[in-house]
């Protein structure tokens, strides 16, 4: 009998432990969960464990909800704790699955207390972001990956790249990735990747944000101590970590840039509300039993840096926003800083040209028979090129309802005017901008935008919005509002109404009425016929001549290349 009843519960034990084991476990180490398993996976997580809960939060193009898996040390799953919080982003671009299978078995680990447990951090899953891309499982979509036997595909069910749509918002994913975002306010985020490119000996790459955009005190935290302390710990493990080895048709031999991650991006986005970002980059060529272990290693390295540093990267938030007040200048675009070079001792692979056996031509290759170890310059600093001082309040008509429904998903705060009001705006006229001949993410977007600016007082309506910058979302207000940042709304195409005139005239009726306007303003009528004197082509060109004195003429309408977002400085 005693031992029919050991055996009974040996047997319970090991159904138990094997009901936790991840598809990725239990097969042979080159397969990935399907999402359907892995939603099963978390829900039978959450009933075994009372430190795991998931929540669904938001739809997706899929028509299936986002969900978030939180584990908390203490079984309190809100976020208003005086706890950090480290939030992980999975199958963004669900051909990339690493972090998918890793994340499970970290979730697990964390909640049978495997690993060592976060007492001062909340951390936060979530487990399949591109739900429809991995729904749409194929092994061939990553024709230069190695492993595993099946995976998601990189758009998602719109064709859509998740990770080009945090500003623009065009997915239902993206604005439910906002709302968990501004829900759970992550101290620091990871989003898990695996590379292309170049080859060489690494498994691991990592895309640590961009300092300089974070803020002075928060960027230096994050340069000089953070990352550093976190690739030592990752080299304890027998992990190398290098920057994220972005080289194309040519080898990394020769040295390389830092990634720039701007507001489109997912580290890029949450770089704009002080969020600690990096994004892990296993490589495509290496086996995908060592990717995940790798990417299960750095979230580790993760939680522990931000367990034992939580006090002080929490207030580094709040101080770096004394580096973004009114008044001051705020840098909009940035480019690589060639004087700031350091140098790295890169485990690489010999590589040249041949001639191609499909094309006869010149194609590179890699020989992995002959590594090598060699000092190579990275240029990982990035200097500003272009300012714009940062306004008190911007104002922003109610009829432009399509943004102020992306800043309140931003959890950008403003007020309404509460009755008609005259107020002295600095006004921008769009001067220059270039437009994209090929559509990139379902836009035609814009580029090389400038703007001239002129104060006016103009009349605001009941029920305009005034927004103040003196708030946490500042960065996210001057890269979306101000026209000539990268990603702006405007280079991203919510305000193409403006570039187009709504009204015009009849020549035959105009005529008069211009021969009119020209004898009233002898000064307009001095400029103008010095313009035909000067500009042959404008001499000759009767129609320019007549559309010249209607843009000088009160007939002309105002709001024709007027940017329909306005300062108080």
């Amino acid at each position: 009998m005693r031992f029919i009843l050991l055996f009974m519960f040996t047997s319970l034990l090991v159904n138990a432990q094997n009901n936790q084991l991840t598809p990725f476990e239990k097969g042979n180490k080159n397969q990935s969960t399907t999402y359907e398993e892995c939603i099963s996976f978390y829900q039978l997580l959450d009933s075994n464990s009372d430190k795991i809960e998931m929540k669904t939060m938001g739809l997706t193009d899929s028509g299936k909800p986002l969900h978030i898996v939180v584990f908390s040390e203490n079984n309190n799953f809100t976020f208003n704790q005086n706890k950090a919080v480290l939030l992980v982003n999975n199958g963004i671009h669900p051909g990339e699955p690493d972090g998918i299978d890793a994340t499970m078995m970290l979730m697990r680990d964390l909640a049978n207390a495997k690993i060592k447990i976060p007492k001062n951090t909340i951390v936060v899953a979530i487990p399949v972001y591109n739900i429809d891309g991995m729904l749409n499982r194929n092994s061939f979509s990553r024709a230069n990956q190695n492993g595993p036997e099946a995976y998601g595909f990189r758009g998602n069910g719109r064709n859509y790249d998740l990770n080009r749509d945090f500003i623009k918002s065009d997915t239902r994913n993206s604005r439910s990735f906002q709302e968990i975002f501004h829900t759970v306010n992550p101290d620091v985020f990871l989003d898990n990747h695996v590379s292309n490119g170049a080859d060489y000996q690494y498994v691991f790459t990592c895309i640590a944000t961009q300092h300089e955009r974070l803020g002075e005190k928060l960027g230096n935290f994050f340069k000089n101590e953070m990352y550093p302390e976190m690739v030592k710990d990752m080299q304890k493990k027998k992990i190398d970590v290098v920057p994220y080895v972005n080289v194309h048709s040519t080898t990394p031999d020769k040295g390389f840039e830092q990634f720039t991650d701007t507001p489109r991006y997912a580290t890029g986005y949450t770089t704009l509300f002080n969020t600690l970002g990096f994004v892990p980059e296993t490589h495509m060529l290496k086996p995908y039993k060592d990717r995940v272990k790798t990417t299960y290693e750095f979230m580790v390295t993760a939680i522990n840096y931000t367990d034992a540093n939580w006090e002080k990267i929490k207030q580094l938030r709040k101080d770096n926003l004394e580096s973004f007040k009114a008044g001051k200048q705020y840098p909009l675009h940035w480019t690589i800083d060639s004087t700031k070079v350091s140098y790295m001792d890169f485990k690489g692979y010999e590589g040249g040209y041949k001639p191609s056996d499909i094309s006869g031509k010149d194609r590179l290759y890699y020989d992995r028979s002959k590594p090598f170890t060699k000092k190579i310059p990275f240029y990982g600093n990035y200097k500003p090129t272009k300012f714009v001082s940062i306004p008190k309040y911007y104002v922003i008509p109610q009829g432009q309802w399509e943004i102020i429904e992306l800043l309140k998903l931003n959890n950008i705060e403003m007020t309404q005017i509460i009755k008609n009001e005259t107020i002295e705006v600095e006004i921008y006229k769009i001067e220059n901008y270039q437009t994209s001949k090929n559509a990139y993410e379902g836009h035609y977007g814009h580029y090389n935008t400038t703007v001239s600016k002129s104060v006016e007082k103009m009349e605001f309506r009941t029920g305009d919005y005034k927004i103040s910058t003196n708030q946490s979302g500042v960065k996210y207000l001057l890269e979306t509002l101000e026209p000539e940042a990268i990603d702006s709304y405007f280079n991203w195409n919510f305000f193409d109404a403006i570039l187009q005139q709504k009204e015009g005239y009849s020549a035959y009726v105009f005529e008069d009425v211009a021969i009119q306007i020209l004898a009233e303003n002898p000064t307009l009528k001095q400029e103008f016929e010095t313009k035909k004197q000067t500009d042959k082509a404008f001499a000759e060109n009767g129609g320019d001549q007549l559309y010249w004195v209607y843009k000088h003429s009160k007939y002309f309408e105002k709001e024709f290349l007027r940017y329909p977002v306005f300062r108080i400085n």
